[in-house]
């Protein structure tokens, strides 16, 4: 098997399959292939839990169905490409190096990677597709390739250094990273600070990756833009109705 990533902007990913070999995506990743690669569409119960770990999935946002490609009688060639600006990583895991990865992050990966979910909570109504922050868990054996919104930046966290990042700059991290959602202290930061009321606080040692285009972000710089119906005043009462609506606002 051989791979290359092409382009810069909006790069793609181009395996070079020999016979038997294959390649494994969530369902409708796919930007082409060739006449000799051969797709089967099933369940991944690895990973996660069995039945029950896939359900967890799901209800995280993530699919229950997973693709594989497999160039069949002859050589064949494969590409994924990128949904956003942004870069592609590939990351080699085995047992002892796992990592988590952001919602939409896992791109491809190679047969005995396992997916399953790593963490979800509840941010609030309308945040990250009103199915809160969600991370998937990447184990298994042999390679997986991660997809980057946006500029990558990459630290190396020292043990008991703490790095608070604002939760849609999370790409991935090393499982041997501690990580928790944590509130943005003092009421006048909290209210009129701008810059969300969650953060996420990553503690080492371990490798993270940060990317710089949150499709959450994106999503709200685009928003004006769209056609929409007019909002519905819901919170109304002066200086308190004002200090609520504040709130509200920054969890949307």
């Amino acid at each position: 098997m051989q791979s290359r990533i092409t382009g810069t902007t909006m790069p793609v990913l181009e395996f070079a399959l020999e016979p038997n070999e294959s390649i494994i995506s969530e369902a409708g990743e796919l930007s082409w292939m060739g006449n000799s690669i051969q797709m089967t569409t099933h369940t991944q119960f690895g990973g996660g839990g069995g039945l029950f770990g896939v359900l967890k999935r799901v209800a995280g946002g993530g699919s229950i169905f997973m693709t594989e490609y497999r160039a069949i009688g002859a050589a064949g060639e494969l590409a994924f490409a990128t949904k956003l600006p942004g870069h592609i990583v590939p990351v080699e895991v085995s047992a002892g190096h796992e990592y988590l990865i952001h919602r939409h992050g896992f791109l491809c990966g190679t047969p005995q990677i396992q997916i399953g979910l790593g963490f979800q909570q509840s941010l609030g109504a309308g945040i990250f597709g009103g199915s809160g922050f969600v991370l998937q868990r990447v184990s298994g054996q042999g390679t997986f390739w991660l997809e980057l919104s946006g500029e990558l930046v990459m630290r190396d966290l020292q043990p008991g250094e703490t790095l608070r990042v604002h939760p849609g700059h999370v790409g991935a991290f090393q499982a041997s990273v501690s990580f928790n959602i944590t509130t943005v202290p003092g009421i006048k930061n909290l209210i009129f600070g701008g810059d969300g009321i969650f953060l996420a606080a990553l503690t080492g040692p371990g490798r993270i990756w940060l990317q710089t285009l949150p499709i959450s972000k994106l999503a709200h710089a685009l928003a004006e833009y769209m056609p929409h119906q007019a909002r519905t005043e819901t919170v109304q009462g002066g200086v308190v109705g004002g200090i609520v609506g504040s709130i509200l606002d920054q969890m949307k």
